[in-house]
Formats: structure tokens, C-alpha cells, sequence
């Protein structure tokens, strides 16, 4: 008679690891990360006329376990979604760094090779071609019964969405899951020193945590806009991530972030697998599926995901991203950007956009460009003819509105118009 045997899975942990995290070196690097692309910023320059104390002093409070991070400043966003972003204190920022330098190879190597965001190597162009494999494998390249048919591509697709992902987070299984790899208590205290710094100053200075703003309790929530909160995020839905590789055993499966898309031949499957999700996000995790953003989609009609409407021919641009360029050349008519700094969003738009089929729209918004650049040429002689040299001076350099021009022409987008 045969023996049943137990496979024991031995879960590598760490230990010791707060000496790494606020070792001066990675401290260093991790002032490096945080100042790319800011250097220019007041707080920036500020902290950096003193590099060495501030460094020296963010090092002391981190080894006495006296650091007591800053409340985060929020402020909302609209473009064209309602999004509630927390910005941390530079030195805060540091600390964030600090930590994701040591747990990220740690954790990087337990994430499935489908989970596409803030990852190396990964991303949304990443995702957006493992879903072009999956969407020819499910569809069998439109192969129906021997026969090739364009027309009737088969295949489904569960295009889901978690509610309100970053306010719900549930610290006390975030510190769970980490905990299970990381045993040293001082890291473990870091990080929920980080996470439970819930307060933010909004609109006049009152401050809120924000399980508060949300209404869920403080013991739920992650700041948007944090390092560590991208990072946790991976590693609170990697849970996620192994039910439906290694329980439902999903073959065609994505995931960027809180969105995530699983292709399959039969629309059936995939609504047993949503009911599965939803139970396993609810009584693990203490999440749940968006209602009305989870659903299951035809292939053919097209799904959107990571920024493009994806059909199997061909991709097309999502609208909101189209209204968004087009309200920069909006900004640039009204004197409120210069025309380098509309140059360099269409460049980083057209970089993004030339992924679809986006050839037409790209020559358009360009040329729609050019033809404002010109206008305002025209606009600005004549109104160079006829201003006064005092009001020219006025205008030019205090940037204050006479009552020939009705408002501020900023030197430096007056000067851009005549630079090639």
C-alpha cells in the first residue's frame, strides 16, 4: 500500500534587517531615488544645504527608534477622475526609499511573472502584450473548426476592478503577510509607523487620518501617492495573485495594480472564478470586486486596460487620454504653458499613444499644435505694434495685466514662441 506523502513548503524569512534599512549608504541611495527629477524643488534645495546633517540626523532618530514621520499634505486631483493624493514630507521620503531599497528583491522574487506594475522590467506596455498573447492562445488566432474566420474571434474576457483598493487595505493584514517573511520586529515597527501615518492636511489645514476621510476606520487605507504604498500594494494583492494561479489554476491571467483581466474560451468559467474572487477577496483580505467595473467581456468588443481599448486587430486610445492633450494645447492658447513644456507632454503623449493604432491622431494633434503656435505668433506682433513701451515693460516683467492685454503674458512663454 502506497504512502501518502506531505510536500512541506519551508518559507524563507529574513531577520536583521533593520541595521540594512538604516545603514548610512542606503540611506544615501535612497536620498538619490527620492531627488530624481526634483532638484529643482524648494524642499529639495533646502534639505540639501545641509545634506550631510540631515542624513546624519534621519539616521540617529531611525537607529534610537525615535523617527516620527510628518503628516502628509493631500490635496485632490481631477483628471479626469476624483483622486485623493498624499504627498509625504521630503525626509519622510528618504525613509520610504530606505525600505523599499531592502524589501523589494526580497519580495520582487515571490510575485507571479504576470503582476505588471511598478515592477522592473514590467509595466503597462509589459501588460499590454502579455494581454495580446492570451487574447490569440483563447481565441485560437480565430481558428473556428479548422477554418480561419476574421470575423468571429472568439473568447472572453473578466475585466475586474477592486472598490476603492487603496482606502480599504487592511493594516493589520498587510503587516500579516509581511510579517510571515520579514522577523525582525524594529522593520516591522517601521513599516507601521509609515502606514498608520494616516493624517492629512486638506484645504485649510484641518487634519483628517484617513480611515476618517474615507469614513472606513484608521486602521484601514494607504495614502495614494506614496512609494511605500505602491509597493505595499503588490505585495497585498500578490495573496490575490496565488489563489488564482494555484487554486483556480487560471492559465491567462494579469493583473496592473487594483485591474486585472482573466481570458478564457468559456463565459461560464469565467463567472464561477468572479463568484471565487470575490468570496476569497472578502474573507482574506477584507476587499471586494467593484459591481459595475467587474464584468465579463467579449473579446471582440474590445476591453480596456492599462490605457488603451484593446480589440484583436487592432488598439485604439482611450478618449479621456485624447481630452487630456487636447486640454494642454487649450492651456498653451491661453497663455497658461509655454510651448516647450506643451512640446515635451506631447512628446512623453506620442511616445505612449504610438502603441495603438494612433498614427492619424497623432499627425492631427500635431499639426493642431502648429496651427496654435502660428495664431499666437500673429497675436503677440500685433499686440507688440500697438503696446506702449511702459505697458511692454509692465507686462513682460512684473507679469501684471494692462488694459491693452487682459492678462499675464509670463516672459519665459513669451520667449518660447520665438525659439527654435
Amino acid at each position: 500500500m502506497a504512502l501518502a506523502t506531505k510536500t512541506l513548503i519551508i518559507m524563507k524569512t529574513y531577520k536583521q534587517l533593520y541595521k540594512e534599512v538604516i545603514e548610512p549608504r542606503n540611506l544615501f541611495l535612497a536620498w538619490r531615488k527620492a531627488r530624481k527629477g526634483k532638484t529643482k524643488k524648494l524642499y529639495v534645495i533646502e534639505f540639501e544645504k545641509e545634506l550631510d546633517k540631515n542624513l546624519k540626523w534621519l539616521h540617529e532618530e531611525l537607529k534610537n527608534e525615535t523617527y516620527k514621520p510628518k503628516k502628509l499634505i493631500t490635496f485632490i486631483l481631477r483628471d479626469p477622475k476624483t483622486r485623493k493624493i498624499s504627498k509625504a514630507d521630503f525626509r519622510d521620503r528618504i525613509a520610504h526609499h530606505a525600505i523599499v531599497n531592502i524589501l523589494e528583491p526580497i519580495f520582487d522574487k515571490t510575485f507571479i511573472y504576470d503582476s505588471c506594475a511598478n515592477r522592473k522590467g514590467k509595466g503597462n506596455l509589459f501588460a499590454l502584450k502579455r494581454f495580446e498573447t492570451f487574447a490569440r492562445k483563447v481565441s485560437r488566432n480565430g481558428i473556428n473548426n479548422g477554418w480561419f474566420n476574421a470575423n468571429q474571434v472568439k473568447g472572453y474576457c473578466l475585466k475586474a476592478d477592486i472598490r476603492h483598493y487603496f482606502d480599504e487595505v487592511n493594516h493589520s493584514i498587510l503587516l500579516n503577510i509581511i510579517g510571515r517573511k520579514i522577523k525582525d520586529e524594529k522593520t516591522i515597527n517601521l513599516i507601521r509607523l509609515i502606514i498608520d501615518n494616516g493624517y492629512a492636511t486638506i484645504g485649510g489645514g484641518e487634519r483628517h487620518s484617513l480611515g476618517e476621510a474615507s469614513g472606513q476606520s484608521p486602521t484601514r487605507g494607504m495614502p495614494l501617492g506614496n512609494l511605500t504604498s505602491q509597493f505595499f500594494a503588490n505585495v497585498y494583492l500578490n495573496e490575490l495573485d496565488y489563489f488564482v494561479k494555484h487554486e483556480l489554476k487560471v492559465d491567462y491571467y494579469i493583473r496592473y495594480v487594483d485591474d486585472f483581466v482573466i481570458l478564457h474560451s468559456s463565459k461560464e468559467q469565467l463567472q464561477k472564478w468572479k463568484e471565487q474572487i470575490d468570496e476569497f477577496l472578502r474573507e482574506k483580505l477584507k476587499i471586494e470586486l467593484h459591481p459595475q467595473k467587474s464584468r465579463i467581456i467579449s473579446l471582440s468588443r474590445g476591453i480596456d486596460f492599462v490605457g488603451f481599448r484593446n480589440f484583436y486587430y487592432y488598439k485604439l486610445v482611450r478618449k479621456r487620454n485624447i481630452r487630456k492633450m487636447n486640454n494642454r494645447i487649450r492651456n498653451f492658447k491661453n497663455f497658461k504653458v509655454s510651448y516647450w513644456d506643451l512640446i515635451n507632454s506631447y512628446q512623453g503623449w506620442q511616445a505612449y499613444v504610438k502603441w495603438a493604432n494612433s498614427f492619424k491622431l497623432r499627425r492631427k494633434i500635431l499639426k493642431e499644435i502648429h496651427k496654435v503656435k502660428e495664431e499666437k505668433l500673429k497675436y503677440i506682433d500685433t499686440f507688440k505694434r500697438r503696446l506702449s513701451p511702459v505697458d511692454a515693460t509692465i507686462q513682460l516683467f512684473t507679469q501684471q495685466s494692462t488694459s491693452q492685454f487682459p492678462f499675464p503674458l509670463n516672459m519665459q512663454i513669451y520667449k518660447s514662441l520665438f525659439e527654435e
